[in-house]
């Protein structure tokens, strides 16, 4: 992967690991996790700190995803984020994608080293890296521990042809901001045509 702006370290939750697929226990490691594509791509690793790196906290924590999306399994594993707080997620052998604003849930059809592959091949599309890409173009570096704020969010339709107003802010903050926008939107109906 290009762009690697954090590794994982060493290994210090070996508890999560031991529960993960083999696959996945034999890419953490080799690499306990990354933040690649200058933030396009954070694959959390099995460690007890930094917080904003742990799989532990958004898979079994208090903060757990599952807790939130109604869509989510408990048993979901919650192996990586976008740069703006998207999930992907193992359920068996499938990556699933997590909408983070919306909640919905999408199968992206591919398994953990196929999504790696379309990951490192089309960085841009697999990722929907544009919000970061038009954020790095204005002057923005995402630091590691960091995730885009947008607003208005995605699933907002404007009339605007200007993109979003983008800023960098701390991985929980935004985390947090996005089940609490979910957790408004949820039960709304869908707009009319």
């Amino acid at each position: 992967m290009k762009g690697i702006i954090y590794t994982g370290g060493e290994l210090t939750d070996l508890v999560t690991l031991a529960r993960l697929p083999v696959y996945l226990q034999t890419f953490l490691r080799a690499q306990n996790g990354m933040v690649a594509y200058f933030g396009g791509l954070h694959l959390r690793g099995c460690v007890a700190a930094p917080g904003w790196h742990s799989l532990a906290a958004v898979w079994q924590g208090e903060r757990a995803l599952w807790r939130t999306y109604a869509e989510l399994k408990k048993s979901d594993i919650p192996f990586g984020q976008d740069c703006v707080g998207n999930q992907f997620l193992l359920r068996g052998d499938a990556v699933l994608f997590l909408d983070t604003e919306t909640g919905e849930l999408a199968d992206l059809d591919v398994d953990f080293k196929h999504f790696l592959f379309g990951a490192e091949k089309f960085p841009l599309d697999a990722l929907g890296m544009e919000p970061l890409r038009t954020f790095q173009q204005a002057g923005g570096v995402l630091q590691p521990g960091q995730l885009l704020s947008l607003y208005p969010p995605l699933c907002i339709a404007t009339n605007r042809a200007a993109a979003p107003a983008a800023k960098a802010v701390p991985v929980a903050r935004r985390l947090d901001w996005l089940a609490d926008f979910y957790r408004q939107i949820k039960d709304l109906p869908d707009a009319r045509p």
